[in-house]
């Protein structure tokens, strides 16, 4: 992403930005990682089948 670029907009699932430490992508739980559920766009992931979820720490 260039400096001037607006940053992506995050899906509803996601729990921070890509560029956060410590967040990393996932399957999607609501769609299990199709982008669809019950023929439709997945709400949770915006149709990609990924999520942004914070990762392990100590």
């Amino acid at each position: 992403m260039q400096p001037n670029e607006p940053p992506e907009p995050l899906n509803p699932g996601d729990e921070a930005p890509p560029d956060a430490p410590g967040v990393g992508e996932d399957i999607c739980s609501a769609c299990r990682g199709t982008g669809q559920v019950e023929g439709q766009q997945c709400t949770v992931c915006g149709g990609t089948g990924k999520v942004l979820q914070g990762i392990g720490g100590g």
